[in-house]
């Protein structure tokens, strides 16, 4: 299991990526994705008074963090929470 914030785990297995927003955001493509996963509902924020971080992409819900990529992939590398 993988801690994003705010009470939110989820499990590694389901995990497709893990994006750091500040490069995500530049491109247009992924622009587009997050505002279709938003028009979708499948968009979740751990946080909503933290500064968004990072973006874990899962097979079904893609989830905005407030934990840095580094150490977002460094815990699900070394399955820590």
């Amino acid at each position: 299991m993988l801690y994003l914030g705010g009470n939110t785990f989820v499990k590694n297995d389901e995990i497709i990526g893990i994006f750091d927003m500040d490069i995500v955001t530049v491109s247009k493509k992924t622009r587009e994705f997050l505002n279709n996963a938003e028009k979708e509902k499948n968009i979740v924020y751990t946080s909503i008074y933290d500064l968004p971080l990072s973006l874990v992409v899962t097979k079904n819900v893609s989830y905005i963090s407030p934990i840095a990529t580094k150490t977002l992939n460094y815990r699900a590398k070394n399955k820590l929470i």
